[in-house]
């Protein structure tokens, strides 16, 4: 048997990142990425996707068990799981755009002149950047929320995105602090533990555990939210998109009446297509539509399965598929008593508290890995950390006390 190349030798162990071992190591994985997306806009080019995506794959998967992109520091090991996450959104999009018969076709788009145009190098980008799909041929069925920032410049545009960003950055910091702020020791710290309290009865410890799985849940919107919109602002700015090429990632989730609308519609999108592709599909063709819709939770619980072991190699899948799991079949269960007629307050305290019962599951998954302990920018940044830890530490108090 040949022996493999240097380039695509899998490592023995993780070593931490330099300049030099990034660029050898997630640069070509990235390339590989693009030019798939190239290929992919092409007619008969589906042989020479088939040749490429094994390279891909294997570098793909190289880069996220080779680099310890934390430098060292446990509480950056949030960059480890953006690492792995990203190669292996390469390897599956990439395997995706591979079984592709037919080349995906973007709609006209406007440009800085309004024109629309046909740009190969621009689409590439684009498929390779835009995970929902807005504006292909792939993404039918794909729900768009309304915008929310005003359109009526490009500058106008940007300025609103920029002052969301900062608001939900500054949210952000402020929540992961009054949940780390609980148990600063256990989960509040990179060693991890659980959000149930043995010492509490059984209404507080889930009063509490329940407290902070719903902070966990607006913790993540927030985070993601200001990302997306900082994101945003540069590409309006510098690369000069149209305000409707930016469509709201998030629709008011909290306002979700049925679990259906929540997860299709309220939440973002962005990894929608890729779920239906490696779990919907797959068991749609066994089960039908009830396993085309537990096989997109299940997919979705294992790419979140994926980030844990990123920062826990010992991490139980079940935590992770369990959850998730439960949440598609909430969907199932729902349509079957309610059909398409969930709604309403009712509706809206069904959603909740399936969302809190299972969202507790979820939370101390994340929690036990050592997830909640991390640290970034935002909380240092964050200037009522300490009202709100003392906060957070008299609540905390007050339900030990009885």
């Amino acid at each position: 048997m040949l022996p493999l190349p240097d380039g695509l030798r899998l490592p023995a162990a993780k070593v931490l990142v330099t300049t030099e071992n990034f660029a050898s190591g997630v640069l070509p994985p990235v390339a590989c990425y693009f030019a798939t997306a190239f290929l992919v806009l092409l007619p008969r080019t589906q042989l020479a996707r088939i040749a490429l995506w094994p390279i891909t794959a294997i570098l793909a998967f190289r880069a996220a068990t080779s680099l310890d992109m934390c430098m060292g520091q446990p509480k950056l090991d949030f960059l480890n799981i953006d690492l792995q996450l990203s190669m292996f959104c390469i390897a599956a999009r990439t395997f995706e755009w591979t079984v592709q018969t037919k080349p995906f076709i973007r709609g006209a788009q406007r440009s800085s002149t309004d024109v629309p145009k046909r740009n190969f190098m621009l689409d590439t980008l684009d498929l390779a950047c835009n995970l929902r799909g807005c504006g292909w041929d792939w993404s039918q069925g794909l729900y768009v929320p309304p915008e929310t920032h005003s359109t009526s410049s490009r500058l106008t545009f940007a300025t609103s995105a920029l002052v969301s960003g900062l608001k939900h950055s500054f949210l952000c910091g402020a929540i992961h602090s009054a949940v780390q702020s609980f148990s600063p020791l256990t989960f509040g710290s990179v060693d991890g533990g659980t959000i149930f309290d043995d010492s509490l009865p059984p209404h507080l410890r889930y009063l509490r555990s329940s407290t902070i799985a719903t902070l966990c849940a607006f913790g993540i919107y927030s985070v993601l939210q200001a990302a997306y919109e900082l994101t945003v602002v540069l590409c309006v700015l510098l690369f000069r998109q149209h305000p409707d090429q930016c469509p709201p990632a998030f629709d008011s989730p909290w306002r979700a009446t049925s679990l259906r609308e929540f997860w299709s519609r309220r939440w973002h999108q962005w990894f929608r297509r890729l779920f239906i592709f490696l779990g919907g599909n797959p068991l749609s063709l066994l089960f039908g539509r009830v396993g085309g819709v537990i096989g997109v939770f299940l997919a979705s619980g294992f790419f979140h399965h994926l980030a844990l072991l990123a920062i826990h190699p010992s991490s139980e899948m079940w935590r992770m598929l369990l959850p998730f799991g439960m949440m598609g079949a909430g969907v199932v269960i729902e349509r079957a008593v309610a059909g398409n007629k969930t709604g309403g307050w009712m509706g809206w305290m069904w959603t909740m508290c399936w969302l809190v019962l299972w969202g507790n599951m979820m939370v101390d998954g994340w929690a036990r890995a050592g997830m909640l302990g991390g640290s970034s920018i935002l909380d240092s940044a964050t200037p009522v950390r300490q009202p709100i830890e003392r906060l957070v530490r008299t609540f905390d108090e007050y339900l030990h006390a009885y």
